[in-house]
């Protein structure tokens, strides 16, 4: 059974980092793209970052480009987004997904797997 589980949220004062990790169990997602996105209260889920299946390219939404950082390890299945000068409007819960392709998208509705999300809050 497929499963992944998010981890490392909480609460921390603006300006501060955190790094969230996704553990990948069951079949290995070595050849799939992988992404994060994050959903605010009353908001869509939007997107945030996605990697290819290698690991050598990298995408960001224009509101976390140049303080996240995507990145993956394929030998332990791991997803892993850091996140530095964090914002209060980062605030949301962050899900980390992947599909059954190993291209590329920036749609939620392109990713089959998803985890249960990790609480990210951000104070001013």
């Amino acid at each position: 059974q497929v499963q992944l589980v998010e981890s490392g949220g909480g609460l921390v004062q603006a300006g501060g980092s955190l790094r969230l990790t996704c553990a990948a169990s069951g079949p290995s997602f070595n050849g799939n793209a992988m992404g994060w996105f994050r959903q605010a209260p009353g908001k869509e889920r939007e997107f945030v970052s996605t990697v290819t299946w290698i690991g050598l390219n990298t995408y960001y939404s224009d509101s976390v480009k140049g303080r996240f950082t995507i990145s993956r390890d394929n030998m332990s299945n791991s997803l892993y987004l850091q996140m530095n000068s964090l914002k209060p409007e980062d605030t949301a819960v962050y899900f980390c997904a992947a599909r059954q392709s190993r291209f590329v998208t920036t749609s939620p509705d392109d990713y089959f797997y998803w985890g249960q999300g990790t609480q990210v809050t951000v104070s001013s």
